[in-house]
């Protein structure tokens, strides 16, 4: 079998052979710093998915309205006299989109795109006997809001129908007016509509606000309870990459000359906190990767001190520097392999305590902590190349050494 090697990497493995205890430890600290950066990877991944799911899973990515209508003076000066005019903002008027029907076509055509769904938002009053509450009145076509919002899994009593005669309200507002599923609740607005429907559903979308004010009923429903028939007030977007939100808003309002609010913009807190953990988290990953390189580097160079005797022996021997170097890279990527094979067994481990340890009240898990096999690989190939750039300057020290020098120690 050694017949069959090249040189350099017979020199290697005897290296990496006779300082086993030196080359264990070395290999284990690779090992804990690639175990460390699969497992926090998964766990910051997971954790983050978890919570965009819990935030952006009961609203739209982006959501097209009218423009607002402009401020007019009600007052104008006359040529050449210096006044202040008095600005008056306008009611904004609840009003339909214009054409809304070929913008909701154009936006299924684009590829950012992922769902596209018209809905009539307005307020209204929720009336049960004496009591009242102001609500957000949401009209859907569930067909396509259920790919905007998964209202069905939402549903934590009665089922997810809506017919015109029917209607889905939060457990927040449920509690309020103490009413249950089965039961008539009375919705009145300021433009005169006024029906009674039945509670199909009881939902809970994760906000204690959503679910006091959000109520949904069937789009022609409150196209009628508004007074806005055959019109809607908004059209709600899904997009690929949550991420890309605000530039394919900005792309949207230019072609379209609607309004584009994007989550990213509704939600400007949110995002800079999960943009602030991404960074951290590759901080966290680079720090820990050098200190995985300055330890393969450090244990080399203490080698090539050790074996500066045999390196100049086999310079005598006729070997190349070029050789020589070559010896200690190796070294270095053997290492880096194998700390990132044992580590990567370390990660899966971990996250088998993970699964464990951190759940629920319930008994649930806190959250899914998964590794895509992408990761596993990329982590072997850094953590090779780690060690190869890390042998470097041991190389390049070794390959320096002149024989007699080296021979006589």
């Amino acid at each position: 079998m050694n017949d069959l090697m090249p040189f350099e990497w017979i020199a290697a493995i005897r290296f990496l052979r006779e300082g086993r205890m030196q080359s264990l430890f070395i290999i284990c600290g690779a090992a804990i710093g690639v175990a460390v950066i699969v497992f926090m990877s998964a766990l910051l991944d997971g954790m983050q998915a978890n919570i965009f799911r819990r935030v952006l899973s009961s609203q739209a990515h982006i959501v097209l309205e009218r423009p607002k209508q402009v401020a007019r003076p009600l007052r104008a000066t006359a040529p050449g006299q210096s006044a202040l005019a008095t600005i008056q903002k306008p009611s904004q008027r609840l009003s339909s989109i214009d054409q809304w029907q070929k913008i909701r076509d154009e936006m299924k055509t684009r590829p950012d795109v992922a769902a596209v769904s018209p809905t009539v938002t307005g307020p209204a009053f929720a009336v049960r006997g004496d009591a009242n509450q102001a609500i957000s009145l949401i009209g859907i076509d569930p067909e396509q809001y259920v790919r905007i919002v998964p209202l069905p899994e939402k549903i934590i009593r009665g089922t997810f129908r809506l017919t015109n005669n029917d209607i889905l309200i939060g457990y927040q507002l449920a509690d309020d007016l103490g009413v249950e599923v089965g039961d008539k609740l009375r919705v009145a607005t300021a433009s005169g509509g006024n029906l009674t429907l039945t509670i199909a559903g009881i939902f809970d979308l994760g906000s204690r606000g959503a679910n006091l004010r959000n109520v949904y009923v069937l789009l022609s429903t409150a196209q009628n309870l508004i007074n806005l028939i055959g019109g809607v007030s908004s059209i709600d977007l899904t997009v690929n990459d949550p991420f890309q939100a605000e530039d394919i808003a900005q792309s949207i309002a230019d072609q379209t000359g609607l309004d584009a609010l994007s989550w990213i913009k509704t939600n400007n807190q949110f995002f800079l906190g999960l943009n602030a953990q991404k960074f951290s988290s590759q901080m966290i990953r680079l720090f820990v990767g050098l200190s995985v390189a300055a330890g393969i580097a450090s244990v080399l160079v203490v080698s090539v001190v050790q074996r500066s005797k045999e390196i100049g022996i086999l310079r005598a021997m006729g070997g190349s520097r070029g050789q020589v170097m070559r010896v200690f890279l190796i070294q270095g990527a053997v290492v880096g392999l194998l700390g990132s094979l044992l580590g990567s067994t370390m990660a899966t481990g971990l996250m088998a305590v993970w699964r464990l340890v951190a759940k629920n009240p319930d008994g649930t898990p806190m959250f899914p902590v998964t590794v895509q096999p992408s990761l596993f690989m990329w982590a072997a190939v850094v953590a090779t190349l780690t060690g190869l750039l890390a042998a470097v300057t041991p190389a390049l020290r070794a390959a320096r050494l002149e024989p007699v020098e080296a021979i006589r120690g």
